[in-house]
């Protein structure tokens, strides 16, 4: 398990970011966004694919076309005809009556989103109305392979589509509702819609390939059974310039209209047109004549169910329930406009180089003054998806391209979060190491209250009680007047480590180094801060004496160490202005510590310590040395040594055979 631990932390792509120069790491850092991205639109791609089908046809919406379509007319089976003629299917004779009455009414083509597969009585009638129409396409409905339906081969196939073969992009079945081989002669068109997972029809493949022969969409048979070819006629190639798609479908009998198709060989249907742009007429109310003079006149009708107990009813962009036959409607109208949506065949790169701008933009402000990149990605990764929304928006409105979106928006979420997620942990990285560094200078509470605080001009001290320690290594100064500068700095060295060791080991911080001597403290002014003290001081003598060089050059005194501890209140804090501030430890306590530690040689004590601290250790019947009047200060203290063990007693020996008379000095 900790080397688990150990692995994940080592490897841990943030922590390999932070540790490597600021711009490879951003580099990493955008590179691993562009695997997640893949990664995720791999495995998510269905809900992604949704979502950015419903988010992105939202550009239909804010932008519709509200002009009423009048070349499409659409002739609707609803509750109310049902209600008055009978439930669907509706008896042959009652169909030809409403064929009949659009004859009359002027209509120029006839499209009927609905397939007769079993004979009926009454067919004849039905067949000779539509024969007598000036146009008339009936559906048929190719099962799609995936729909999970039975495999059935109900009535007859017809009206083939020549010079389109059954390739690969062609979907292809074996299964099939037609009507039956009395609509054999009347053109035919299918009505096989691809159903998306959320129920949403977007997509309508332009020709289906059953038993080795295509069959055009009903859209597109409409088309050409009103330009009265005689054959059926097209051709599918693939696009040749970067922003055409896919394939182009072109139909002979109409030059100039190119057809743009996906890889799969699909329309996209348009939702530009708002729902209220499509005229409806009730079925009973043209069986009726119930309708304004002339509104069928000239005009293509969709005849096909609007009856929500139907079953042909789909959500769109503009609703939950809308009926099939307007997608119909929908297909045709754009057919007419030549205004069909589309994929661009460099969608891919496109996305790719909306993507890689992305990215620039976010390297830049990852790469700017920590303010700037700590607001500023986050609102890029607010702001790039919403971008990368609207452009694909303007295209789909002005251009009826459909780019898409989600990749880089998604890329861009990930690649400023992880950027974010890096400066983050830089900052942390830096201030760590900032107070890392402080701390090797002050002790950790003042260095953290420090780090993590604003300068101030003002006094920034509290009171407290504290005992302290302080250390003095004795003839230090001529021994450096005497060696090289390295040797001197190795000896400091030396005893400022050690020292800081033994502090911290009983339980005190090092306050400061100042020349040769060492202020430490302890918290409180109590018993346990007072034999800690005491510890330090003896661990610190022995060490001294154990590892400093005894042996000094010809002419110099060994090193010694005079250590004066002390109790009592002092002053904490911080002074001076802003732009220079010292910490400080201030009070009387401070300054009889420093007196006391002085009065080391000339009482041949290695420790003395102040009436307050000889109190707290009445236990180990400390010595007293009598009352002196410290320098500077005008109150006598009584001062006190440990009592001496051997070892005391014979380092006291030694050090008071090192003193020397210096002459000078006060009178």
């Amino acid at each position: 398990m900790q080397t688990l631990r150990h692995l994940i932390t080592v490897y841990n792509p943030l922590n390999v970011a932070a540790r490597l120069m600021p711009m490879r790491g951003r580099l990493l850092m955008l590179a691993l966004a562009a695997v997640m991205t893949l990664l995720l639109m791999t495995l998510f791609s269905a809900p992604l694919q949704i979502l950015q089908e419903r988010l992105g046809a939202q550009g239909w919406v804010m932008s519709a076309d509200d002009q009423l379509e009048e070349r499409i007319t659409i002739v609707a089976i609803d509750e109310r005809s049902i209600a008055e003629i009978g439930p669907w299917p509706w008896a042959r004779d009652d169909m030809a009556r409403l064929v009949s009455a659009l004859n009359a009414a002027g209509v120029q083509l006839q499209i009927h989103d609905v397939v007769y597969p079993e004979p009926r009585s009454g067919d004849d009638i039905l067949i000779a109305a539509l024969q007598a129409s000036p146009g008339a396409v009936l559906a048929q409905v190719p099962v799609l392979p995936g729909q999970n339906q039975p495999d059935v081969q109900t009535g007859q196939m017809t009206h083939p589509m020549q010079g389109v073969a059954c390739d690969a992009t062609a979907t292809q079945t074996g299964s099939f509702v037609a009507n039956h081989a009395g609509f054999a002669s009347l053109p035919k068109g299918h009505i096989a819609p691809i159903v998306a997972s959320d129920g949403s029809v977007r997509n309508v493949p332009a020709v289906i390939c059953v038993d080795g022969q295509t069959y055009p969409a009903l859209a597109i048979s409409a088309l050409l059974q009103a330009t009265t070819a005689g054959s059926w006629q097209a051709s599918i190639t693939q696009g040749d310039s970067w922003l055409a798609p896919e394939q182009i479908m072109r139909l002979n009998a109409y030059p100039g209209l190119d057809i743009p198709l996906d890889q799969d060989g699909n329309l996209r249907i348009s939702y530009k047109d708002r729902p209220e742009n499509f005229q409806a007429i009730s079925a009973i109310d043209v069986i009726n004549g119930n309708y304004p003079a002339g509104m069928l006149q000239n005009a293509w009708v969709l005849i096909g169910g609007t009856a929500f107990g139907m079953g042909d009813i789909v959500p769109t962009p503009y609703s939950g329930a809308t009926p099939g036959v307007e997608l119909q409607a929908r297909l045709i109208g754009s057919l007419l406009d030549t205004t069909m949506p589309y994929t661009p065949r460099s969608a891919d790169m496109l996305l790719g180089l909306m993507a890689v701008l992305f990215a620039l933009a976010l390297y830049g402000l990852a790469s700017a003054r920590e303010r700037m990149a700590a607001y500023g990605l986050p609102a890029a990764a607010v702001l790039m998806p919403v971008i990368a929304l609207a452009l694909h928006w303007q295209l789909l409105a002005a251009y009826e391209i459909w780019l898409g979106w989600v990749a880089p928006a998604l890329f861009s979420i990930l690649a400023a979060s992880a950027l974010l997620l890096l400066e983050q942990a830089r900052v942390r990285v830096e201030r760590t190491r900032v107070f890392g560094n402080l701390n090797s200078y002050l002790p950790s509470d003042i260095a953290r209250e420090i780090a993590y605080s604003l300068p101030s001009s003002s006094i920034n001290a509290r009171r407290c009680d504290v005992t302290l320690l302080s250390a003095d290594l004795r003839n230090f100064s001529a021994f450096g007047e005497a060696r090289p500068p390295e040797e001197s700095a190795a000896i400091l060295h030396f005893f400022f480590s050690k020292s800081a060791e033994i502090v911290a080991r009983h339980g005190g911080r090092i306050q400061e180094f100042k020349g040769d001597s060492v202020l430490a403290v302890w918290d409180g002014q109590n018993e346990r801060a007072a034999h800690a003290a005491l510890a330090a001081a003896k661990q610190m003598q022995e060490s001294i004496h154990k590892d400093m060089p005894q042996t000094p050059p010809a002419g110099l005194e060994p090193l010694a160490l005079g250590i004066g501890i002390e109790q009592g209140p002092a002053l904490v804090g911080s002074i001076g202005p802003a732009h220079r501030r010292s910490h400080t430890l201030l009070g009387d306590t401070v300054t009889i510590t420093l007196r006391i530690q002085e009065l080391t040689a000339e009482l041949a004590q290695p420790i003395l310590m102040g009436e307050c601290v000889a109190r707290q250790l009445s236990d180990l019947k400390p010595e007293s040395q009598g009352s002196y009047l410290l320098d500077g200060l005008r109150i006598p203290h009584t001062l006190f040594a440990p009592a001496n063990d051997e070892a005391t007693q014979r380092r006291a020996r030694q050090d008071q055979l090192n003193l020397k008379v210096v002459s000078g000095g006060k009178p």
